[in-house]
């Protein structure tokens, strides 16, 4: 008893040598390698995404669409981007015309359209966007779109030309033109000046308005 309370204040505690205590380690939770590592793996994810979001959309849709153009020569001059919404949304495709040539027809621009129809007529879409350089102009319904590609090659094309209007819907979902009845030569006239005020508004307007001679 007395012994313990005549040690002095700086003697270590009983059962300790009187060496100064090593220090304890410290635990690295992330070694330099690791986390060199870890950012090295970020980076691969951060670049895969995109690059794998652009092919998903190029192989399943722009390159039917480039196929369509260079099988045709008729084709030539006008240039289409497909893609999916926001490029991830796949129930919804944008089909944005590019580019017309002056040598193109709204023919041909059209038939563009029914020959994609084709190339896609197995793909169910809940609606497709038509648009003209990344501005959405119209809407069709995914059925309809795919009811055009099954049709293509079978059903007559003017046909097809005379009732695509009354299927247009404008992108706040209301219907664009009305469904003609009557005899059936009135009925086709205002068929075909819906069909020529369809293209005005999608592509022509603008195209006429950036025209510019000798361009």
């Amino acid at each position: 008893m007395n012994s313990i309370l005549n040690q002095p204040d700086d003697a270590p505690p009983p059962g300790t040598s009187s060496g100064s205590a090593p220090p304890r380690p410290i635990l690295d939770a992330d070694p330099p390698g690791r986390s060199k590592k870890n950012r090295f793996i970020f980076l691969i994810i951060f670049i895969s995404i995109p690059v794998f979001v652009y092919g998903w959309n190029y192989f399943s849709l722009q390159f039917p669409m480039n196929d369509v153009i260079e099988k045709d020569p008729r084709n030539k001059g006008v240039e289409v981007s497909v893609h999916y919404k926001t490029y991830i949304n796949p129930s919804v495709l944008v089909y944005d015309l590019r580019a017309i040539s002056g040598t193109n027809s709204k023919a041909d621009v059209f038939r563009i359209l029914l020959q994609f129809a084709d190339k896609m007529k197995d793909r169910k879409f809940d609606k497709v966007e038509l648009c003209y350089r990344g501005d959405t102009k119209f809407v069709i319904d995914g059925d309809y779109f795919q009811q055009l590609g099954r049709e293509y090659g079978l059903q007559n094309p003017v046909y097809t030309m005379n009732h695509f209007p009354e299927n247009l819907k404008l992108p706040d979902g209301t219907r664009a033109y009305e469904t003609w009845t009557g005899g059936w030569l009135g009925v086709a006239a205002r068929q075909m000046e819906d069909f020529n005020d369809f293209h005005d508004k999608w592509y022509m307007r603008e195209v006429l308005m950036n025209f510019q001679p000798g361009k």
